[in-house]
């Protein structure tokens, strides 16, 4: 003996979907959906209302009243196309990405060694030279203080 139907409710907030199906999960396949809407609150079972006769009526066909768009229009409908999940051509362009991101990481990392290489040499140098201007200024000021005392 077959389920008796039930009637199921949806709204995507412009129309609002209703379906006479036996369970909640015919319904949902009937929107075109994988997510429990009935958890989340956004789907309902009806007992009454202007769309439950005409989902009785017409078991498996959706009927779409509109809410915000085309308000008040009533039709028989398919569920709305849900785009499909992606397809090759979205992995192939993700992989390219990812790879082109990886050479250039790889590229990044080469040039930061490089300008880290050579501000070590930079500080090095500098380093240096401050030792050589102080062995410098410290031989003058020796030589200064030489001619001054024999000045006095």
């Amino acid at each position: 003996m077959p389920r008796a139907l039930k009637v199921f409710r949806y709204s995507d907030g412009f129309h609002a979907w209703t379906v006479a199906a036996s369970s909640r999960a015919k319904a949902l396949a009937s929107w075109g959906m994988t997510r429990d809407l009935f958890r989340d609150g956004l789907a309902e079972e009806i007992g009454e209302g202007p769309d439950h006769a005409a989902a009785l009526a017409a078991p498996g066909e959706l009927i779409k009243r509109g809410l915000s768009v085309d308000v008040g229009k009533v039709e028989r409908t398919k569920a709305p196309k849900r785009k499909a999940g992606p397809g090759a051509k979205d992995r192939a362009r993700v992989a390219a990405l990812e790879a082109e991101l990886a050479r250039l990481d790889a590229a990044q990392g080469e040039e930061t060694a490089a300008l880290d290489a050579r501000r070590e040499a930079l500080d090095r140098e500098a380093e240096d030279l401050t030792k050589r201007q102080d062995r410098d200024r410290e031989a003058v000021k020796a030589k200064l203080k030489a001619a001054r005392a024999r000045l006095s």
